[in-house]
């Protein structure tokens, strides 16, 4: 779970170097092992890709409320 801003930039970071890290891979992987190989990076940055949403649809911790500004 991430908790600021600076674990959402760090996360963000591990999806681009896990992105990386595929895109070589597919180029230098066998096709009858590319499924195997892939499947464990692909759910990783997914599950990674999902607390980054999840983070940024929660309320930031400083911001005011719509209703607060009437």
């Amino acid at each position: 779970m991430i908790r600021d801003d600076k674990e959402l930039a760090v996360t963000r970071e591990r999806v681009a170097k896990f992105e990386r890290l595929l895109e070589e891979l597919r180029n230098t992987a066998r096709p009858e092992e590319w499924p195997e190989l892939s499947s464990g990076y692909r759910l990783e940055i997914e599950r990674m890709q999902g607390e980054i949403l999840d983070y940024l649809v929660r309320p930031a911790s400083g911001a005011k409320h719509a209703s607060a500004r009437r």
